[in-house]
């Protein structure tokens, strides 16, 4: 592909009938060819006040940011410290705050599947009152535009815009986090291997993602082969989960990707907001032409692919989180053992 993250404007997709067409056409290729492109014209404008909230949390106290201490949220939400999350067993070198659907508690059943551990409340800073309206206002207009790109992704696919509106409606399991890669500031801070976030696949439908403009986002165009994604101010960088891979049976891809550890006195922030089905919800493929004729979906050894979100999401949690899983879920700790073993 010689242009490997498109730009794509979502204001094309309200033009004229050839405009509408050109955009559905490219909208296909990003899509199949890369699973990632660029999306500007989309109307949700306040990306920098938002990274300037992260960097404003970040700077917090210690003991304000730990107040919102992940180990103490059998819900996975809250504030990590570095190398708190692991991507394929090595810790990643950012901090973060965790914020899934706002939602009651709840008291799980013995014999309810392990997702139901996710429904909840989320944990805010009392330092600081002015970030929950804000990312609250955020969530609803991202889930929003999410949709609206769904819906485009499935007519570009000459799939019903609507096949997937019963997985996600009428409680979408959204997740945002807040991240702060701070780069080395003394040689024993640097393990060497460069890692911001490791090697992974998202597990959902689709993600927003906005950056600052140190970079360091970087996506496997071919096997082993990593480029860097430009920083386009005011564009989110759109890419696709491991779901959606499942209801194209692998037409549309997940592709792997990472974040490189800044350079030493750097802070890189970004925010990405994830779109999934709900957390009962199973995918079914696609009725689409490209769908039928494509090769289906291989599993890794290590890296099962699940239909039903709230086994996928699950799968993630169990092997990014070991720590909150021993405290929390040691029954999905032994079963994990028991499975690898």
């Amino acid at each position: 592909m010689t242009d490997p993250f498109p730009v794509l404007d979502l204001r094309d997709a309200a033009g004229s009938e050839e405009t509408r067409a050109a955009f559905l056409n490219r909208l296909r290729k990003a899509i199949h060819e890369v699973g990632f492109f660029q999306l500007v014209g989309h109307g949700v404008d306040d990306a920098e006040d938002m990274l300037e909230l992260a960097r404003r949390f970040f700077a917090l106290p210690e003991p304000d940011r730990l107040a919102l201490n992940i180990l103490d949220s059998p819900l996975f939400r809250g504030y990590s410290e570095l190398g708190r999350e692991h991507t394929k067993g090595i810790p990643d070198q950012r901090q973060q705050l965790d914020i899934g659907p706002e939602q009651p508690a709840t008291t799980s059943a013995p014999d309810d599947p392990a997702y139901r551990c996710l429904i909840g409340p989320n944990e805010w800073p009392e330092a600081m009152p002015e970030l929950r309206p804000a990312i609250e206002s955020w969530i609803a207009r991202l889930t929003d535009l999410s949709h609206r790109l769904l819906r485009l992704m499935l007519e570009s696919l000459d799939a019903p815009a609507g096949f997937l509106d019963d997985v996600v409606d009428p409680d979408p399991q959204i997740h945002l986090k807040l991240l702060h890669y701070p780069g080395p500031t003394r040689p024993s801070e640097d393990d060497g291997s460069g890692q911001g976030t490791g090697i992974h696949n998202d597990l959902g439908l689709l993600t927003l993602l906005v950056q600052d403009d140190n970079g360091g986002l970087q996506v496997a165009v071919e096997e082993d082969t990593f480029v860097d994604v430009p920083v386009i101010p005011g564009a989110y960088v759109v890419n696709l989960g491991e779901l959606l891979e499942v209801a194209t049976r692998g037409y549309v891809r997940a592709t792997l990707h990472r974040v490189v550890r800044p350079a030493p006195g750097v802070n890189r922030y970004s925010i990405p907001f994830f779109y999934n089905p709900r957390l009962d919800a199973t995918m079914q493929p696609l009725p689409s032409p490209y769908v039928e004729g494509a090769g289906g979906v291989i599993d890794v050894a290590d890296n099962p692919l699940f239909a039903l979100y709230g086994d996928n999401v699950m799968k993630g949690l169990v092997r990014s989180f070991p720590d909150i899983v021993a405290r929390h879920h040691p029954a999905l700790a032994a079963a994990a053992k028991s499975t690898s073993a």
